[in-house]
């Protein structure tokens, strides 16, 4: 029987009330599909760390996550750390560290979540936004001058990078040949005069590599109005640091909530562990009431299966899903429902 080894980051607010459903799924479809987990949880991997002991997490962290299969990650953040400390102390230096190069984001609308979009209607809004996850704009090349006097500045590069925009357009272009055939490329090129008329180069260069996808490319601004107003139109949307941050989140919006959105942070040669997380964020209005949506993190759950080899199992999830949200009533506060977290996935728990 495969044992998986599974690194447990509960981190902040709701996100230690969100990976254990997310865990109970694991283990439900494991035992369905012959196949378990081994879990290590590293607890205090958060900020209440960083006030104690100035680090998010231990200086040897990468080298405990090293001999894992993959990361499943809750939430990081809280109001009195700020979230360029929380995120460059533990999220960044894992994707950095790992080479997880692809931040991946399906966005789906739900029969049973209504979208505050009219266009956006289940059954047609499916798609999938590919982030660059290590350079782009997110760079550590920078810096700040004449603090404190009326000329200080703040300088921050963009790297991009031909090995890194390649590799993340080849992912891009290879889901989409194995998806609708369809991709489209966020860019800005009309106003960012270097690094982005780079990119489409590039894009331009690794499509006519892919000849079975057929791939267009519009302006950021453009591209988040027709997110809006013509969600259904996309398969395969790929972008910068920056760009894809901004879609994705936008994409989830879109879908109904950003509260059952997954995420992938991938290293697809699977030279180190992958990281799975939700995008809600830490939630800290409502954590500890026990209310938290943790869909999102059970969605991440299923993404983290079709990365270990279990495509049959995370349908079964993703399947769950669908059904618990078509067939019931049964909702947390931020879908308009009065559900507890408990309640919410014990619903699920039966439908799976």
């Amino acid at each position: 029987m495969t044992n998986h080894r599974i690194a447990l980051i509960p981190g902040d607010g709701i996100g230690t009330e969100v990976l254990p459903p997310a865990q109970q799924v694991l283990d439900t479809v494991g035992r369905r599909h012959g196949f378990t987990f081994s879990c290590t949880s590293y607890d205090d991997w958060s900020c209440e760390r960083y006030l104690r002991e100035g680090a998010m997490m231990p200086a040897d962290g990468l080298d405990q996550l090293r001999d894992k299969d993959a990361v499943l990650l809750g939430a990081v953040g809280r109001p009195d750390v700020p979230d360029h400390v929380s995120l460059w102390g533990l999220l960044i230096p894992i994707r950095r560290g790992f080479r997880q190069y692809v931040n991946l984001r399906p966005v789906r609308v739900f029969e049973g979540i209504d979208s505050p979009v009219r266009g956006a209607t289940a059954g047609e809004v499916d798609f999938v936004v590919v982030r660059e996850n290590v350079e782009g704009e997110y760079s550590e090349i920078g810096g700040r001058l004449h603090r404190g006097f009326p000329e200080e500045a703040a300088v921050q590069e963009s790297v991009f990078t031909r090995a890194g925009v390649t590799r993340v357009l080849d992912y891009a272009f290879g889901l989409a040949a194995s998806r609708g055939g369809r991709l489209t490329s966020a860019t800005k090129s009309n106003g960012i005069v270097h690094t982005l008329p780079f990119w489409d180069e590039l894009v331009a260069e690794r499509g006519a590599a892919h000849p079975g996808v057929v791939w267009d490319q519009e302006h950021i601004d453009a591209l988040a109005a027709k997110f809006v107003l013509e969600p259904a139109r996309f398969d395969v949307v790929v972008g910068s640091n920056l760009f894809g941050d901004i879609l994705s989140d936008l994409a989830a919006a879109v879908a109904g909530s950003i509260g059952i959105a997954p995420a992938a942070n991938l290293n697809p040669e699977r030279e180190f562990p992958s990281m799975f997380e939700p995008v809600h964020g830490s939630a800290p209005d409502i954590a500890g009431r026990g209310i938290a949506n943790p869909l999102g993190a059970i969605w991440s759950a299923a993404l983290m299966l079709d990365h270990l080899g279990h495509p049959a199992a995370a349908r079964d999830v993703t399947d769950a899903i669908a059904a618990v949200l078509a067939k019931t009533d049964v909702r947390t506060p931020d879908l308009g429902g009065t559900a507890t977290t408990a309640e919410f996935t014990e619903a699920l728990l039966e439908l799976l």
